[in-house]
Formats: C-alpha cells, sequence, structure tokens
C-alpha cells in the first residue's frame, strides 16, 4: 500500500498489541476525519440536549409556583387572604442572600456535572469497531464491531438542528446492541458515517476510495484549484455569520445532496400524494368516526361528550400533523456506501443500510388506497430492540405511499442497491392479479380458514427469494432473501388437520414484517419447508454481505462496484441442482395444488 494512506488501513503489526500513545484524547479539527483510531470528544452542548427534558421538567414546577405572582403582576387579585407561595416565604423571613447563594451554587454544580459528563464521553472509530465510552460514577463502555453494523444513521431533532448538531447511531445485530453518537457537530456527521460504511464494507472499497482522496490531495498539492481553508482568527462576527448562515443552509436545502446519488436511482414523494395518503388511512377514519359521534351526542344535549370530542380532535391534529411533518422531503436512493432513507421537516432522519442488510419486505395496500394506486413499503432489519420492532420503528417504513412503479423501484433498491426495472414484473403480477403467476396457490378447501383471500394467498421460491402473496381487504407481498431468513415453521391444528392443510410461517429478525401464510395444502407446506431449507443453506453458503466490498468487482463500473451483488453469480446454478427448481419454478392454481 502506499505509505501515504492513514495507519487505519494498514495491516496489524504482529506480536503482542501494545497500547497506543494515541489514547489520549484528540481535539476536533473542522473538516478532519474521524476516523483516525484516537479518542474524540463530542458536541460541547451534548450535555444540554440529552437532559433537556429535565430542564423543561424543572422550568415547569418553578413556572407552577410562580403562577399566582405572575398572574397578580396583570391581574390584581382580590383582597381575600392566599396561600403563603415560596416566593413570599423567603421574603417575609429575609432568606433572599441565602436563597440566591443555594441557586447559584447548585448551578455551579449542574453546570460542573454537566462539563464533567462531556469529558468522560468520548468515540473513537478503528479498523475493528465504533466504541463509546462514557459515565462519571458508573463506567460505560459500549463496541460496535464494523463486521456486525446493520446500518448508520443520522437523525437531527430540532434544537440539536438549531445550534448545529446531530446524533448518530450505528445499527449492530444483536439485541439492544446498537451504539448511539449523541451529538456530534452536524458537518462531521456525513463524513463520519461515510467513513465508518467504508471501513465495514471491506479492505478494497477502502483502499480505492483512499487512494482517490490521496490523488485528489496531490491534485491540490499542484496548484489544482480546490477548496481553501481560511486562516483561524478572533474574527467573532464572521464566526456568527457564518454560523446563522450554515444554520439556514441546513433548513433550505433539500434532504438528499444531488451530487450524492444519480438523479435516476432517486424516488421521492409528493405533497398531494402524501396528505391524501394520511387523511385516508385508516386511524384517521376511526378518528373522524369517533369526533362525528361527539358531535352528534352534544348535538342531543349530552354534555359529558366533551370529553370524548375534545381528546379525539387533538389526536386528529397531532397525528396529521406528525405524520406529513415526518414525511415530507421524503427521498430514498442508492449511494456508494449503500440505500439512503431519508425524510423530515424540522426534525430529519436519514438511514443509509448497507446491501445485504434487509431481512424482510412487505409491500402492501389498504383498501381505502386501492382507487388511487398507493402503496406502502416497510422492512426488517436487524438491531431494533423488541419494543422499537412491536411499534414498528419509524425508520422501517421506507415507501411511505407511493405508486406500484415507486415501489418497485424502492424494493430494486432494498435487494440490489440499484434500479434496472427487473421488480416492476413480478410486483405487478404478484400484488394487482389474482393468480399470480408463479406462485403456488391455497386450495379451494381452504376458503373454510381463509374466507375471502384464499385465491391470493400462495407462496414463491425463486431468485434467492421467497415470496408469500395474501390478503383482499389489506393486500401484502412479503420478500424475504433467502440468505438472511432464519428459519420456516408449518404448523397444522385440529381444523386445519381435518382439511389436509397447514399454515407456514418465515421466521426473520424482530419488525413489523410478519410473514406468515394462514392455509396451505399439507403437501404444498411440506414441499416449501424442505426446499427452503435446501435453498437457504445455499444462499448462506455464498453470502457476501459480511463485507460487502472486500471481493473484487473491479470488472464492473466504477459507479456500479458498491452496489454490486452481494451473491456471487453461480447461486442460481447451485440452487438448480439441489432439487429446489421444480418448486421455485412451477406454479399451480387452486385445484391443482390440492392434489
Amino acid at each position: 500500500m502506499s505509505a501515504q494512506q492513514p495507519p487505519r488501513f494498514d495491516a496489524p503489526a504482529p506480536g503482542p498489541r501494545v497500547k497506543r500513545e494515541a489514547e489520549a484524547i484528540v481535539p476536533r479539527v473542522a473538516g478532519q476525519s474521524l476516523v483516525d483510531g484516537q479518542w474524540h470528544r463530542l458536541h460541547p452542548a451534548t450535555p444540554l440536549l440529552r437532559g433537556g427534558i429535565a430542564f423543561v421538567a424543572i422550568l415547569g414546577i418553578v413556572i407552577a409556583n410562580l403562577r399566582e405572582r405572575l398572574i397578580e403582576l396583570f391581574i390584581p387579585g382580590p383582597g381575600m387572604e392566599a396561600p403563603e407561595d415560596p416566593v413570599d416565604y423567603v421574603l417575609n423571613h429575609g432568606i433572599v442572600g441565602w436563597v440566591l447563594l443555594a441557586v447559584a451554587g447548585g448551578l455551579i454544580v449542574v453546570i460542573a456535572l454537566f462539563w464533567l459528563s462531556w469529558r468522560m464521553h468520548t468515540f473513537r472509530v478503528t479498523d475493528e469497531a465504533v466504541e463509546v465510552r462514557s459515565g462519571v460514577l458508573f463506567r460505560t463502555n459500549r463496541k460496535a464491531k464494523l463486521d456486525r453494523i446493520q446500518g448508520v444513521s443520522i437523525e437531527k431533532p430540532l434544537l440539536a438542528r438549531l445550534i448545529g448538531a446531530s446524533r448518530i447511531n450505528v445499527s449492530v445485530a444483536g439485541q439492544d446492541a446498537n451504539v448511539k453518537l449523541e451529538y456530534l457537530y452536524a458537518a462531521d456527521g456525513d463524513g463520519l458515517r461515510q467513513d465508518v460504511l467504508t471501513l465495514a464494507s471491506g479492505v478494497k472499497l477502502a483502499e480505492r476510495q483512499q487512494t482517490a482522496r490521496n490523488e485528489a490531495a496531490v491534485a491540490g498539492d499542484l496548484g489544482v484549484p480546490g477548496e481553501q481553508v481560511q486562516p483561524s482568527g478572533r474574527d467573532i462576527g464572521g464566526n456568527v455569520t457564518r454560523f446563522v448562515t450554515d444554520r439556514v443552509d441546513d433548513f433550505i436545502s433539500p434532504e438528499l445532496d444531488p451530487q450524492a446519488a444519480p438523479p435516476e436511482s432517486v424516488v421521492r414523494l409528493t405533497l398531494g400524494r402524501l396528505i391524501g395518503s394520511t387523511v385516508l388511512s385508516p386511524f384517521t377514519a376511526i378518528v373522524l368516526v369517533s369526533v362525528v359521534v361527539g358531535v352528534v351526542l352534544i348535538a342531543n344535549g349530552i354534555d359529558w361528550a366533551w370529553f370524548w370530542l375534545v381528546p379525539m380532535v387533538l389526536s386528529l391534529g397531532a397525528f396529521l400533523w406528525s405524520s406529513v411533518t415526518k414525511s415530507l422531503r421524503y427521498s430514498i436512493a442508492a449511494t456508494p456506501s449503500g440505500v439512503r432513507v431519508g425524510f423530515g421537516l424540522f426534525s430529519t432522519t436519514n438511514d443509509t443500510i448497507p446491501p445485504g442488510r434487509i431481512h424482510a419486505i412487505e409491500v402492501s395496500q389498504p383498501i381505502i388506497w386501492r382507487p388511487f394506486g398507493w402503496w406502502k413499503v416497510r422492512i426488517n432489519k436487524a438491531g431494533l430492540s423488541l419494543e422499537q420492532a412491536a411499534r414498528g420503528a419509524s425508520n422501517n417504513t421506507v415507501l411511505p405511499v407511493g405508486s406500484l412503479v415507486d415501489a418497485a423501484q424502492v424494493v430494486e433498491l432494498m435487494l440490489a442497491g440499484r434500479i434496472d426495472g427487473s421488480a416492476w414484473g413480478p410486483l405487478q403480477s404478484a400484488l394487482s392479479t389474482r393468480d399470480g403467476i408463479g406462485f403456488v396457490g391455497s386450495p379451494r378447501r381452504s376458503m373454510w380458514i381463509n374466507w375471502f383471500s384464499w385465491r391470493r394467498t400462495g407462496y414463491a421460491l425463486r431468485d434467492g427469494l421467497l415470496l408469500f402473496r395474501q390478503g383482499v381487504v389489506w393486500r401484502r407481498l412479503h420478500i424475504m432473501p433467502l440468505a438472511r431468513l432464519q428459519s420456516i415453521r408449518i404448523d397444522q391444528g385440529p381444523l386445519l388437520r381435518a382439511l389436509d392443510l397447514a399454515s407456514a410461517t418465515a421466521h426473520t429478525v424482530p419488525g413489523p414484517v410478519i410473514a406468515k401464510l394462514p392455509a396451505m395444502a399439507r403437501d404444498e407446506s411440506v414441499r416449501l419447508f424442505d426446499a427452503a431449507a435446501e435453498a437457504i443453506v445455499v444462499a448462506q453458503s455464498t453470502d457476501r454481505s459480511h463485507r460487502w466490498a472486500s471481493f473484487d468487482a473491479g470488472h464492473l463500473p466504477a459507479e456500479a462496484q458498491a452496489a454490486a451483488p452481494y451473491v456471487v453469480a453461480d447461486a442460481a446454478a447451485a440452487s438448480a441442482d439441489d432439487g429446489a427448481a421444480p418448486t421455485t419454478s412451477t406454479g399451480h392454481d387452486g385445484e391443482g395444488a390440492a392434489r
């Protein structure tokens, strides 16, 4: 390797590991990479941002204690004697000085604790892991191995955006194993995420990107025009102006940098479709019915209905506001580091998912959206806690609403990291037709279990994927990469056994996508179990997502190297040799599946 490359890309020296002198805390330098194996501190406002709720609570208590005095300043009360409040007690007993001294001492203690907490909260990124250590009395050390990273997200709550800070969440496979960097300078967020994903992707991609950086640096040394570093000084007015300008640019700039991804790989939402889908959501319909009931009750003289109507109106307004503002400026695109999903107006979130980290995809459509042709896409990915998975974390919805073309493009990005139009045909057949081509369907007798949708229930096993389709009122298609599938289970209760049926469930990591077929022919369920078990072994043995850029993809164009398939090309041939091909390529209608 070139001598100009930084130590983080060099092979470790043989022999016992010796603690380096670089364990000292390194101060932040604007524009410098934080992926250097050194310990760094977070944004100085981190204690304030993390303890903001406590400040609000304390402020609320103070205002509650002073409310009577504040009201009396504007509205003099009657001459009746009122209970003595804390301020009157302090004034009447002449202990104002002691109280002010106590308040000053308390503020000094709080500021000292915040400062100490910030000093003791550090992080570093090595060529093996992202590590965070924190705590004053009780020390905590969390480490995320690079080969276990499932994605990196950057969140900017409104208060953090106002002061130029952001929160980075490194998702790791494992129960509650995520590592959070709360908070960093916003200017360092994108660069740190790119460097972390570069290291996690494998050595070859890291070397290529570092070589490009070195060449750019050499070109700069030779006099090629580029960005000039401004000399440091004490221009306070200029710093303030630059800070304000940066904050304004952050609010008005597009969510996705036009240079971050090719325009043809970007999927966006229209404002009209977003508002319409929110108004036509099932939750909105239920709340509107409740509001109508409340209005009718009040019109008939039932006063207690106000306690019903007011909460419903407030909840409806809060739901509409949060749904629209969270999904505004939505974009999803393929980048060299993975698929990037961003959304948010005031508080923003963008999540980058590396190739091979998607465990399940759900394309769904409620019946109320069917006249408009709208669809939603959600995913399961590792790194969520059980609580987050149960409530359906917001970053698991990768397409809040879109046409079937948009849904097909998102599915392609989730599976291959690029858009080539290959998903349009299968999705059109599986979702928009009664008998999907290539799907093994349920027999007619399953209508006793699955009354309305037995004709639309079935599975397909092909191209390294397991697909489940079901639903009439709420159409769903579940897509599961075999390399990520954990297990297949078939069940048969007394009623299913009497009808010679069985249900099938595909197990993935916890998430909003639950893939289950309620009633299939028993023989077909057994075939699915056997074929999927063999195909899973083949897919996992050829999986290359552990270090998705560590194999040589040099024959591909430069812009496609990072999006190269993470399963070797001969996986399909291996799958055909193991006997699974007859099941994956043969489709049966309802009667044929009953044989």
